[in-house]
């Protein structure tokens, strides 16, 4: 990227329109979320099933392709963050990486839902390749930008709000899709993915051009400590007490997310004996978690991120906790409690999302330098870690529990099956509301915080 000192363009929006965007510029600001959104669900419900039945790759080979695939995007969160932290040029930090990711994304895209009659292994490989390596140079640079447009304590949470809204239309509307041609066409597999793939390309392009278009990105502040390498400056940032207390209440949250999403297709199907209702408790729940995001958001500005965040954490433990009283012939409890969950969809995550800024300012006043984009890089490791956290433990423990999703299961196995589902996502988010309870970091604080960085950013304009 190039290093050159940035300078006002057409790209830079005046002061206080940048602290503080109308709603219609967050809109178009976070549109990105909608593709980034509805490209990833397919590669955990469909994708592999699909390139496995209908282009014939073993099972063990596609394991290890989306394996090391995987791999390849944990390991580039944080080079993306942290080069983009120290991209210098004339339409800003993020922009140019965001621009750049676009184009692998929507090749990566291509790749992946409009593939040749016959695939090969190494194909998927590369489309994997391209596809990651893009949606890392747009999300992180995407998530850095948003915590960084107000340095206001309570407009970060809007900012952030806005964000997962979208991201929740976004997986609506990809759900929406393959449940409709499963009805229409059921073992049309290819036209699937063919929708899926034309919808995340036809929203992926206006999205861009909104996003790098709408909302001036603010100048990058010069760094006032020492010069560190970049190794030197991941471990600093990995040591940060209160980031590793954010990312271990995400992990948890993930975690728990992921239990539920991994195992409410079995509990409704092996435990309720309502396999129609398989698709259409987790569309029930994506409808209403549209409305999450507005209602967190008002709660938030009343009573601040953290304490929030743990009622967030709370409700949702009790609503799964309540699943202990669904049995079967009970539909209607369980179509409510699918209502409370997405009335509570993403709670702790949003809080968690907006505290990232607000420690990512802690840290450039102990330090110096700037590093959000680290920060939100690493913060994106745990929405990766934590659904591997999850399914890991409760696929085999109902395993071992005697639960089979095939065979004949006992009735000491599907209770054993509704108490994971029930618990673990219950215990999850108790273990997140633990972690961040006494977290130091409130609005007072980041205010002092706030004008500290704002005293040092004007004495060093001065020399």
């Amino acid at each position: 990227m190039a290093s050159v000192a940035f300078e006002p363009t057409a790209f830079a929006a005046p002061a206080a329109e940048r602290d503080s965007p109308s709603g219609a510029r967050l809109v178009a600001f976070g549109s990105p979320a909608i593709p980034l959104a509805a490209a990833g669900l397919p590669l955990a419900l469909f994708l592999p099933q699909l390139y496995a039945s209908h282009f014939g790759i073993s099972l063990a080979t596609l394991g290890a392709i989306f394996f090391v695939s995987r791999f390849w995007d944990i390991a580039t969160d944080p080079i993306v963050g942290g080069l983009s932290d120290r991209t210098r040029t004339r339409i800003g930090r993020r922009r140019p990486w965001i621009a750049a990711g676009g184009v692998l994304f929507a090749i990566g895209s291509a790749l992946l839902f409009f593939p040749p009659a016959v695939v090969a292994p190494a194909y998927l490989a590369a489309a994997l390749f391209v596809f990651y390596a893009g949606f890392t140079m747009i999300e992180v640079p995407f998530s850095a930008w948003a915590g960084e447009i107000s340095g206001r304590y309570h407009e970060r949470t809007r900012i952030v709000t806005y964000q997962q809204t979208m991201r929740s239309i976004g997986l609506l509307l990809v759900l929406i899709l393959p449940t409709l041609i499963e009805q229409w066409r059921p073992d049309d597999g290819v036209l699937k993915l063919h929708v899926t793939g034309a919808f995340i390309l036809a929203t992926l392009v206006p999205a861009l051009l909104l996003n790098l278009t709408m909302i001036g990105e603010p100048p990058a502040p010069p760094a006032t400590g020492p010069h560190t390498g970049f190794w030197r400056a991941a471990g600093l940032v990995f040591r940060d007490r209160l980031l590793l207390r954010v990312l271990a209440a995400d992990v948890a949250v993930t975690a728990g997310q992921s239990i539920r999403a991994g195992l409410i297709a079995f509990f409704t199907v092996s435990y309720m004996g309502l396999p129609q209702w398989a698709s259409g408790l987790y569309l029930l729940q994506f409808a209403f978690g549209i409305l999450a995001g507005p209602i967190w958001l008002t709660i938030g500005r009343r009573f601040g991120k953290r304490e929030t965040a743990i009622a967030g954490e709370l409700a949702q433990a009790a609503i799964n906790l309540a699943l202990l009283a669904v049995f079967p012939g009970l539909l209607w409890l369980l179509v409510a409690l699918a209502v409370a969950q997405g009335l509570t969809q993403g709670s702790g995550n949003l809080m968690l999302r907006a505290m990232v800024a607000d420690v990512a300012d802690a840290h450039e006043l102990e330090t110096g330098h700037n590093r959000t984009g680290l920060f939100f890089s690493v913060f994106s490791l745990t929405t990766k870690a934590g659904p591997a956290i999850g399914i890991g433990i409760a696929l085999p423990l109902l395993a071992w529990l005697g639960f089979q999703p095939r065979g004949h299961s006992t009735a000491h196995s599907l209770e054993a099956l509704k108490y994971v589902f029930a618990l673990g996502p219950a215990v999850a988010h108790i273990i997140s509301a633990a972690l961040i309870w006494r977290f130091p970091l409130d609005q007072t604080r980041h205010a002092a915080i706030r004008r500290a960085l704002d005293r040092r950013a004007a004495s060093t304009a001065q020399a």
